[in-house]
């Protein structure tokens, strides 16, 4: 993997164990390329880690994603966890929210091995199926009807703003950073 920029807020900066961890746990990433016309192209996309790769998977059909991953084998993924949003300071524009997020740059590739897009499809739908589902297991019949994307991770930073506790929340600690604030007079 490359070296990541380095990130302004060096405080947040999760742990690789953590930020492993939050890849596998996400439920739903977010793929960006950038497209022939030049413009960038973001969907939400179920996905698997494995191998080291994040693997994805879409309709066969030619579309808006397989022409940009045609255009540009560089990509960009996210994953996020949103927590509770919580109040550090007097004015509503003093609202954060506690999070988690793994954003990953790397180079994606069509897979086109149908073992591959088998032990992929087992690995989704480990991830994704409810147990009560009786339905076969590693029964897969349109797997030609799929392409398999694999991004091979080139960097990966993850970055956490955790939940204060709520001693050092708004009203018991006053964080206001507005500008210029000044407490409400009783008047």
């Amino acid at each position: 993997m490359s070296t990541p920029p380095q990130m302004r807020r060096a405080d947040k900066i999760m742990s690789q164990a953590q930020t492993l961890e939050t890849l596998q746990r996400g439920f739903c990433g977010r793929l960006a390329t950038i497209g022939e016309d030049g413009y960038p192209y973001c969907i939400p996309m179920l996905y698997v880690w494995q191998n080291g790769e994040v693997c994805l998977h879409n309709a066969k059909t030619r579309g808006h994603l397989r022409a940009s991953v045609d255009h540009e084998s560089r990509v960009c993924f996210e994953v996020d966890e949103p927590g509770e949003v919580f109040a550090y300071g007097r004015f509503e524009c003093d609202t954060s929210v506690a999070f988690r997020s793994v954003i990953l740059f790397g180079n994606i590739r069509v897979v086109d091995e149908t073992e591959a897009k088998r032990r992929f499809f087992d690995a989704l739908m480990q991830k994704y199926a409810k147990t009560e589902w009786e339905r076969p297991k590693s029964f897969f019949p349109r797997l030609d009807q799929i392409t398999l994307y694999a991004i091979a991770v080139e960097r990966m930073t993850g970055k956490e703003g955790a939940l204060p506790e709520v001693s050092k929340q708004w009203p018991a600690l006053d964080r206001t950073k507005t500008p210029y604030a000044r407490p409400e007079s009783g008047a």
